[in-house]
């Protein structure tokens, strides 16, 4: 199993969206699972919102999963309020998402 991770830095807003998008895309062409760790993220705009929904498609289009890893609560409340977490399987730390990514093995 392949498990591509990305790392997103403390905001995904238009001044970096596109930086983020175009790694998430490569990383989920060359992996059989993606975790994108939102540890370190703090703020999410609508084009960073654009840039998860689109790896969900993807992913999704391609017959991987995608895991979010360490939403914080103010990112959470936003993903609430626009319908997103329905979307995701999240975890709160990186060593939950690795139980149960073998756990579905």
């Amino acid at each position: 199993m392949n498990i591509g991770t990305y790392t997103l830095g403390a905001r995904l807003d238009s001044l970096n969206y596109l930086e983020a998008q175009d790694a998430l895309i490569d990383i989920i062409e060359k992996s059989s699972d993606v975790v994108l760790d939102m540890t370190d993220c703090h703020y999410v705009s609508s084009a960073g919102l654009r840039v998860l929904l689109l790896a969900k498609k993807t992913t999704a289009a391609q017959g991987i999963k995608l895991y979010l890893v360490g939403v914080n609560a103010e990112v959470k409340d936003v993903m609430d309020v626009t319908g997103f977490t329905s979307f995701f399987d999240i975890y709160e730390t990186m060593e939950d998402c690795m139980k149960a990514i073998d756990d579905s093995d």
